[in-house]
């Protein structure tokens, strides 16, 4: 009888749970080209992650209303969310990129996906699937590829140090977004992003003194790869795009895959960065890149195709508890990670 229910169940939730994930990742993967413009017209990197995120914050304050009561329900969830998933992450990764090679500094970071596979194994004690494992370890060789690891590698350990900040803080961004969803008192992943983007904007103020910079550079225009446009035009995509679009449909892909699939599939952002860097800025790829691009996209794809944990689990004997009383939570939990909605099932458990 359960057979016939989760057959529809499996592609629909881990099918759309994929399309926002891919929907993310490309929208993350072009903050750096909308940035690069508005850096070389004059605004340091820190006062552009600033408006990054301060601008994001502003555009999501009609949800952050919305649901004013998630501030009461879960106040940590939020404040770990803001500090670690978005100032966290931006904070260490140009604290990085300031002492060791950009390259080196995105590959460390995206180190993230098999650091949330050993969290979700080794802490929270949860079944990982092969598909996840295997793709992950190809990712990343994949992203060694992309950035040209080997070329301008320099040892700083201060600098790795914060790289390897950068990577603890993109598991939080994972584990966070589904922790948001489990419990007696769930939120709503639109109030997630919202008050997460509010509270790294806080966080940022205090640390990139927004009011020392140019902000008249915003009024001009840039230069991108020869062709002059309105710098609001940059400015206005890495904020509704490269931030809103893409915290609010990550947080919710965490919802309808496992926390360590859709971070393999967030892998996808440094091949998209790089392949918008070569058709907007001119910056050509060689060989190497494009074949660790599709590395990329092989890991990805065995990530999100392979079966579910909890189903491997069942194939080999380790889901005695799914044979229990009809009706009983651990059954009704064992039945739905079978459908493929594994980071909804823990919920309350």
């Amino acid at each position: 009888m359960h057979r016939s229910t989760a057959s529809p169940t499996l592609p629909t939730g881990r099918t759309l749970g994929l399309s926002l994930a891919l929907v993310s990742a490309f929208a993350f993967g072009g903050s750096g080209t909308a940035a690069k413009p508005l850096i070389e017209a004059g605004l340091s990197p820190l006062h552009v992650v600033w408006l990054r995120v301060t601008g994001a914050a502003v555009a999501l304050l009609p949800i952050a209303y919305r649901h004013r009561d998630a501030v009461l329900r879960r106040p940590g969830l939020l404040i770990g969310f803001g500090l670690l998933a978005v100032a966290g992450v931006q904070a260490c990764y140009f604290a990085a990129i300031s002492r060791i090679p950009v390259g080196v500094a995105l590959l460390i970071e995206y180190l993230g996906p098999p650091l949330l596979i050993g969290y979700v194994k080794f802490v929270q004690r949860k079944p990982i699937s092969r598909g996840a494992a295997i793709g992950a370890g190809v990712a990343v060789a994949g992203l060694a590829c992309v950035v040209e690891v080997w070329n301008g590698l320099s040892f700083d350990a201060l600098g790795v140090l914060f790289a390897l900040g950068a990577a603890c803080c993109q598991v939080g961004y994972f584990v966070l977004a589904d922790a948001g969803r489990r419990g007696e008192r769930p939120v709503d992943p639109l109030a997630v992003s919202a008050f997460g983007l509010l509270i790294g904007a806080v966080l940022l103020t205090v640390f990139t003194r927004p009011w020392q910079a140019d902000w008249s550079t915003l009024g001009g225009s840039v230069v991108m790869n020869g062709h002059t446009l309105p710098a609001l035009l940059p400015a206005a995509w890495m904020i509704l795009i490269a931030t809103v679009l893409a915290y609010l449909t990550g947080v919710i892909a965490v919802g309808h895959l496992s926390p360590p699939v859709a971070g393999v599939v967030a892998n996808l952002e440094a091949v998209v960065a790089t392949v918008l860097a070569w058709v907007l800025l001119g910056e050509h790829l060689g060989l190497p890149q494009i074949a660790g691009g599709l590395l990329v996209l092989t890991g990805a794809f065995a990530a999100q195709t392979g079966k579910p944990a909890a189903m491997e689990a069942a194939d080999a004997g380790g889901a005695p508890d799914a044979r229990d009383a009809p009706g009983s939570p651990e059954r009704v939990t064992a039945e739905r990670q079978v459908s493929g909605r594994t980071s909804r099932t823990s919920r309350g458990d």
